[in-house]
């Protein structure tokens, strides 16, 4: 169950619309689902205001559409699947598809991500840019992009904006400036994050790629790059965790402001 879904349930027994004994019901499952192979956290979006989100590298498709099921039987009506191939993917939404209450699944090949139950409506207090350096970095930024759309921010994309053409990049300005939250994606030298936090008003979230030539080992000198910034307000993940900083700058988007 999802913090939405308890209020709107609550309302609902306020309003005389739910029983009070169904509302026990609902609320007092057991906190994880114990399937064998996994342990479904049912209650992590009431406990933590983000639901549970399953990572595909390593599971096989029956196990990945058990998981789905459980957790939507609990309430969860949106479940991201990351890291997932498409022939994974596909076997698991014929899993799925075999019952009368399975969640409808939709496949993003670029981020390798399976969503089941659609995007949620936006929610956050305003928006959350992703920004790439280049065409090759999109699988990171999609990722990035696609997980904070599943916590209820709305994203805006900008992408192939790399320091290579800095023009292309200073024609958003504007955008940064009204972002709650911007995430950084870029490979090779990294330079894309520095860049970016110096015109911005909002935490930077940078996503180093595993995009480059040779000295770039893998991903690791953008990552030392991003890590030795000097523009202030900007954190790192690491090496292609697009997901890592799209969570991190959903969870900024819905931050509560508070007065000392």
């Amino acid at each position: 169950m999802e913090r939405t879904e308890l209020r709107e349930l609550l309302a609902s027994v306020a309003s005389g619309d739910v029983d009070v004994d169904d509302a026990v019901t609902r609320v007092s499952l057991a906190p994880f689902e114990d399937l064998g192979y996994a342990k479904p956290d049912v209650q992590r979006g009431v406990r933590t205001g983000a639901s549970e989100v399953i990572y595909g590298a390593g599971k096989s498709a029956e196990q990945i559409a058990g998981i789905v099921t459980a957790l939507a039987q609990a309430g969860q009506r949106h479940v991201l699947v990351t890291r997932v191939d498409e022939e994974k993917a596909t076997l698991a939404t014929r899993l799925m598809e075999q019952r009368d209450d399975a969640l409808p699944c939709a496949y993003h090949a670029e981020a390798r991500i399976l969503v089941a139950g659609g995007m949620p409506k936006s929610n956050g207090n305003g928006t959350v840019v992703v920004a790439c350096a280049g065409t090759s970095d999109l699988y990171c930024a999609e990722e990035a992009a696609l997980t904070a759309q599943m916590m209820g921010s709305e994203v805006v994309r900008l992408y192939d904006v790399g320091v290579a053409g800095i023009h292309r990049l200073l024609a958003h300005a504007d955008l940064f400036q009204r972002a709650s939250a911007v995430v950084a994606v870029a490979g090779m030298e990294g330079a894309l994050a520095s860049v970016i936090g110096g015109l911005c008003a909002c935490p930077v979230i940078a996503c180093p790629t595993s995009v480059g030539y040779g000295a770039s080992f893998g991903g690791l000198a953008a990552l030392l790059a991003m890590l030795n910034s000097c523009s202030s307000g900007t954190s790192v993940v690491n090496i292609d965790n697009g997901f890592g900083a799209g969570y991190q700058a959903a969870l900024i988007d819905h931050a509560h402001a508070t007065r000392g």
